[in-house]
């Protein structure tokens, strides 16, 4: 990969970065970097070493653009969608040919019993508290698992005891990262000890949102946790996006709440992808089936691949 790609495929991973800020800094003309991650122009030889040489300030380290990049799927409400998300956008990227691990760190363990795993003898919380190896389960050539079940909900108050607790995952999933291009942790919907490991261990975080009211009481306290997380262990720690998820379009409160939420937090990126409540999707949870498995030809299953094109940009 060369040194242009190498900007682009950091700038990319580095959503939140200004740059602006950059080319100001950089002495080079505006719109270079703009033109370059969205319109994939060319970066002009002539201003590379100098983009460099301010990257290097905000992270840019050649050695590390090889590592997969690990985002949460979190939210504290449960029901939003955030399994499903999880599931079907790592199976899309798997079949863009990256290779991809699931971490299922949800005690109920739905993301485990998708891909037919129940009552996993080797799982997450183990590894985390017993120091045995982290469990890795084939589902696909390019698709990994590593499950979980009701023994997280049992051990997860041993697991907050434990010296280095909030950083344990983190250590685990740095041996796994030459391995991988994503990790995709499936967080509980809660703000505990599980949540709080998978944000430290994470680059990104990824929020699905049902634009409901319910929903939207007590998101702001999820963005304050990821800034606590940010500011006090984990620096790198972005939110990738905020992906709006069982939308019924022909209802106005829901178009509502998303205008609501694109201006209140617009500081954010919103995918322009959205999620469809649709009956398609309850009938593959019951099957225990993604939906590329399920239903390939559902305009749900090309919802979550074009929800896949962003993320993998």
């Amino acid at each position: 990969m060369n040194r242009e790609s190498n900007i682009v495929k950091f700038l990319t991973k580095n959503k939140a970065l200004n740059l602006s800020q950059i080319e100001k800094e950089a002495g080079i003309p505006s719109k270079t970097l703009h033109k370059a991650t969205a319109d994939q122009q060319a970066i002009p030889n002539k201003h590379v070493e100098s983009i460099l040489s301010v990257l290097k300030k905000y992270g840019y380290d050649e050695n590390n653009l090889s590592l997969a990049e690990v985002i949460a799927i979190t939210n504290h409400k449960g029901g939003v969608g955030k399994t499903t998300t999880t599931i079907n956008l790592g199976k899309a990227l798997s079949l863009q040919s990256k290779k991809v691990l699931l971490i299922d760190m949800d005690s109920q363990g739905n993301l485990s019993q998708c891909f037919g795993i129940h009552e996993p003898e080797n799982q997450v919380i183990d590894a985390l508290i017993d120091e045995v190896p982290f469990p890795i389960v084939s589902i696909t050539d390019n698709l990994f698992l590593s499950p979980s079940d009701i023994r997280m909900g049992y051990r997860e108050m041993e697991l907050s005891t434990v010296i280095g607790a909030d950083r344990r995952l983190h250590l685990k999933i740095d041996e796994l990262r030459q391995s991988f291009d994503y990790i995709l942790i499936d967080c509980p919907p809660n703000l505990g000890i599980c949540t709080t490991c998978s944000l430290v261990a994470s680059n990104s975080v990824i929020v699905p949102f049902q634009p409901e009211a319910s929903a939207y009481h007590g998101i702001e306290s999820l963005f304050n946790r990821i800034a606590e997380v940010r500011n006090f262990i984990n620096p790198k720690l972005t939110v990738r996006g905020i992906v709006f998820t069982m939308v019924a379009k022909n209802q106005n409160i829901h178009r509502e709440m998303i205008e609501h939420m694109e201006e209140k937090y617009k500081r954010f990126t919103i995918f322009r992808t959205q999620i469809d409540i649709a009956t398609v999707i309850k009938q593959s949870q019951v099957a225990k089936e993604d939906l590329y498995v399920y239903a390939p030809k559902s305009s749900s299953w090309e919802q979550y691949f074009d929800l896949s094109l962003e993320v993998n940009q």
